[in-house]
């Protein structure tokens, strides 16, 4: 029976507690988190810190569900016990902390939409894309954006917290360097430092383009998709709420805490020195996806509404 660790005990590590908790051959040997939002099951042993619970409980898999502010750091301190390790995206806002450590090759980034149906195979030949569209249109009100939600600093962005799912997973199809970037950010609400709407327009050096239409105040269904358009005049559309769909039927979709199980089991392999699967997202390979969204960010036209800019 493999040991897991859950560092992160709010909204998303109450997530991974449930899928966690059902995994075949996983026990739940501890929950770090100096202040939980959510119920610890009686008799697992919960810590102020995560260095007291990784020196206590020696964790085969940990699980970091940390803000970005300290994910990082949880993930890597976990890697050099030995352990392999899952961090909640993004693991932090900064590419630049993502330069190499030893360690790094046992964390991985949780993007669990990515081992969707389908996506294994199309991640293991990569087609050549020749446009990438990437769609966000969900509703969050000022109730989310709370704590480290609430400054870019913290927490990021709409693209880090949001659609970085299918923007990080259109990035592996589409080589090159950014060249060009057309967006502009909106602010209406006045949600703390978090803005409405993203929309991009970003060209990589190959001519190859990767559109971005992310939105946090859309009042219909929510839907998180990515439309691949290939050279050959194929298209694929990765479909779902969050993507869960994948190349399949949505009705046919996986859970989330079946996708959830599916990323320990993969990293778990990958640990033990099998061949990686190839929906696994290595910490190193989050740098690239971070590049670009600072640089959207960096190039954007701001549009502020008239009350937003005046608060």
């Amino acid at each position: 029976m493999k040991r897991a660790l859950l560092v992160g005990a709010g909204e998303v590590g109450a997530k991974h507690l449930t899928a966690l908790s059902g995994t075949p051959g996983l026990a739940v040997a501890g929950v770090a988190d100096p202040a939980p939002r959510t119920d610890v099951p009686r008799g697992v042993p919960l810590f102020a810190s995560w260095r007291a619970a990784l020196r206590a409980v020696t964790p085969d898999l940990v699980v970091v569900a940390a803000p970005p502010g300290t994910a990082l750091a949880a993930a890597r301190d976990a890697a050099q016990t030995g352990a392999a390790v899952l961090v909640e995206k993004p693991g932090t806002t900064d590419p630049a902390a993502l330069a190499p450590r030893p360690g790094d090759g046992r964390v991985f980034v949780a993007f669990q939409p990515h081992f969707a149906p389908g996506l294994d195979a199309l991640l293991a030949e990569r087609p050549a894309v020749v446009r990438a569209e990437v769609r966000l249109a969900v509703r969050r009100d000022p109730g989310y954006f709370r704590g480290w939600r609430r400054t870019y600093a913290a927490a990021g962005g709409v693209l880090h917290q949001q659609a970085i799912h299918g923007l990080a997973l259109a990035l592996r199809f589409v080589p090159g360097d950014v060249e060009v970037i057309d967006a502009a950010v909106t602010h209406c609400r006045g949600l703390a430092e978090t803005e409405d709407h993203v929309a991009a327009a970003i060209t990589l050096s190959g001519g190859a383009t990767v559109q971005v239409d992310a939105r946090v105040d859309h009042d219909g269904p929510p839907a998180h998709e990515l439309v691949l358009h290939l050279a050959d005049g194929r298209r694929l559309d990765v479909r779902g709420r969050n993507l869960e769909a994948g190349l399949g039927e949505i009705a046919a979709a996986p859970t989330h805490e079946e996708l959830r199980r599916a990323m320990y089991a993969a990293v778990l392999d990958a640990a033990e020195g099998r061949p990686a699967h190839p929906c696994l997202f290595p910490l190193t390979a989050l740098r690239r996806p971070l590049e670009v969204i600072d640089r959207v960010y960096r190039d954007a036209r701001v549009v502020r509404a008239a009350h937003a800019a005046a608060a």
